[in-house]
């Protein structure tokens, strides 16, 4: 049986920059470089009797880059920044809070 975290391994090597920045696009004479933001997580065990492995990954799209005759600027992806943006919000909302709290005492 082929070792699991090896073969993983391989094909994690690839993973790297290609898995953030998509290839350019062409679109109307606009060049389009897609980004995003990704990781994985790969895990591997045996015993005497059996052998097991795993992994996973994900993919979040932040927006694109857009190269025109002006020059290059980053477009973000509202959603995405949305989905970030309101967990932080929330956070930061609710340790102020405490701190002010713990000021008036």
């Amino acid at each position: 049986m082929p070792n699991i975290a090896l073969e993983l391994g391989k094909q994690a090597s690839a993973f790297g920059v290609k898995s953030a920045y998509g290839e350019p696009q062409d679109v109307d004479g606009v060049s389009i470089t897609p980004v995003s933001l990704t990781w994985a997580g790969y895990g591997g065990g045996s015993d005497q009797e059996r052998d097991g492995g795993g992994g996973g990954g994900m993919s979040i799209p932040l927006g694109v880059y857009v190269r025109r005759e002006e020059g290059l600027r980053f477009e973000p992806n509202i959603v995405s920044l949305l989905a970030v943006a309101i967990p932080l919000v929330c956070v930061t909302g609710r340790a102020l809070t405490r701190i002010i709290r713990a000021l008036k005492k």
